[in-house]
């Protein structure tokens, strides 16, 4: 479900979030209709309609009570839910208030919703969610955190990838309310670490987190230089690259902290894609570097590119633009480990249904060297399959990739 939900923009792709639309047959439920004929005006393929609104009738008879359903109520929910999924697309979903998704997708196409930030988050439009950094999925009952941001709340805390929620401060875990309230705060995390193990206790600071900003944050927390095998790897994971700050990050990192590492381990294991169309010149371009010098001295890196080896990790969260970023790295001959992307390659924008709740959907399909990456995963040169549950702070994935790092090192020595 997660790859048919999977939602953020490429680069630069965005449309204005309210249309006319016309013809649309009304049920009586404004969000579930409306959420119908936005993606007969605007959904990318033209030809799934029909199949789309033959769901939509069997939806709409065999739900009796839509019509007159409440839009939070698990009845809206599931009929929206199914007739999405029916088109068989990524960047397609909607989110609500309770999922932490839904503020980091609102931030995604702020420029989609502008007109209604400063109601939604006055006073300023500023998209904000309280919060320890983390996110989670739902696998056979059990809720594990998947990823701890870099610098984050819960990663001071030293709470790991592949830890199970069992609670948060005594009552059971939810993405948005278990923090709701708490900002300043410290929230009592209760963990299961191993299969089996005894539960711990651990206290995280809540923070009111923005986040476009706290993924700039974690991609700048997460450079580091490791010794490894007599040489020096340097480490940037890209969480996102939705907003243009992040070449700039890049740009910085790699001619500031990284510029005297051997090898450049680069993880693009993210959580909403991204990346500009042109975004693997900065590591296989040979365009020159180019420095800007003021009078007084100051440095600005206009231009930078990487001239060492590379290696990346890519897996089911690498998506979207971050793919095209993958295969372009593949394509110019850098290593890919881990496991396959998640074949999510269409361009999206946001829409604010009549709830306030965000349909995102896909409205133009994307082509890379003429061939479609949409249900086409770029695959792994060296694949290493990682069950993240119970994980307990390993990550053989990036293991691989450091190990790999250290080949390259070795042959270009000898």
């Amino acid at each position: 479900m997660r790859r048919l939900i999977a939602a953020y923009a490429i680069a630069g792709l965005v449309a204005l979030a309210f249309v006319a639309v016309a013809g649309a047959a009304p049920l009586g439920n404004p969000v579930f209709d409306r959420a119908v004929a936005i993606v007969k005006e605007r959904f990318y393929a033209p030809a799934a309609l029909v199949a789309f609104e033959a769901t939509v009738s069997h939806v709409v008879e065999a739900t009796p009570g839509l019509a007159g359903a409440d839009p939070g109520s698990p009845v809206t929910r599931e009929a929206i839910d199914a007739v999405l999924a029916s088109l068989g697309a990524s960047h397609t979903g909607r989110y609500v208030g309770d999922q932490r998704d839904y503020y980091e997708l609102i931030d995604v196409f702020r420029f989609a919703v502008r007109r209604d930030l400063r109601r939604l988050f006055p006073p300023e439009g500023v998209v904000t969610y309280e919060g320890i950094g983390i996110a989670t999925a739902s696998i056979d009952g059990k809720v594990f955190i998947t990823d701890a941001y870099d610098g984050g709340p819960a990663a001071r805390a030293a709470i790991l990838p592949g830890d199970e929620i069992l609670a948060v401060d005594g009552a059971p875990f939810a993405e948005i309310g278990s923090f709701r309230g708490k900002a300043g705060g410290l929230a009592e995390v209760r963990l299961r670490r191993t299969a089996g193990g005894q539960p711990i206790t651990v206290k995280a600071q809540v923070e009111r987190l923005q986040p476009g900003e706290a993924f700039l944050k974690a991609i700048g927390d997460s450079v580091r230089a490791i010794r490894h095998d007599g040489r020096t790897i340097g480490t940037i994971r890209l969480w996102s690259y939705t907003r243009d700050e992040v070449t700039s990050i890049l740009y910085s990192e790699l001619g500031g902290r990284l510029k005297d590492v051997d090898g450049l381990v680069l993880d693009l294991r993210s959580r909403w894609g991204g990346a500009p169309p042109d975004a693997a010149e900065t590591f296989v371009g040979r365009s020159a570097d180019m420095r800007l010098i003021e009078r007084g001295g100051e440095q600005h890196l206009a231009n930078v590119r990487w001239h060492k080896p590379v290696v990346a990790i890519i897996d089911g969260g690498t998506r979207s633009g971050m793919e095209i970023l993958a295969y372009s790295l593949k394509k110019n001959g850098v290593a890919l480990v881990g496991a396959e992307t998640a074949g999510d390659v269409l361009a999206a924008t946001g829409f604010l249904l009549p709830d306030d709740s965000l349909l995102v959907l896909a409205v133009n399909d994307v082509l890379v060297d003429d061939q479609r990456l949409e249900g086409n995963p770029v695959q792994p040169d060296i694949a290493v399959p990682f069950d993240a549950r119970y994980a307990a702070g390993r990550d053989p994935q990036f293991d691989a990739a450091l190990a790999e790092m250290s080949r390259l090192l070795a042959e270009a020595v000898d």
